[in-house]
């Protein structure tokens, strides 16, 4: 009896989890935890760069996951169309990527391209 009501409770647990639908997940941990964003919102980031004319920054370093953006590099606000879940972050524009940034660490946490 008891394992029958762990299998429901389990089934139940995955069914429900199915269903919900989220904006952003965060896997990992530390630094270069990654951030997963839905392809609708990926389009959003894209078509707000290409008619806000963001300009990109040029760095000597290539800007990349995992790795802090430079202290000279200003990091831009993200809009709040882009997701409710990544207005914690912020942005680069970088070589006709952007890159999403952890603004406490500066590190870039993904980059959409």
């Amino acid at each position: 009896m008891k394992k029958l009501l762990l299998m429901s409770a389990a089934a139940a647990l995955i069914s429900t989890g199915a269903m919900a639908q989220s904006t952003v997940v965060t896997t990992g941990t530390g630094h270069a935890a990654a951030v997963q964003i839905e392809p609708e919102y990926r389009t959003k980031i894209r078509t707000y760069v290409t008619e806000h004319k963001v300009r990109p920054v040029e760095t000597r370093e290539k800007i990349v996951i995992g790795q802090p953006v430079p202290r000279e590099v200003e990091l831009e606000a993200v809009p709040a169309d882009w997701g409710p879940s990544l207005t914690k972050y912020r942005y680069v524009y970088s070589g006709e990527r952007v890159m999403l940034v952890d603004p406490s660490t500066r590190t870039v946490v993904q980059e959409i391209d």
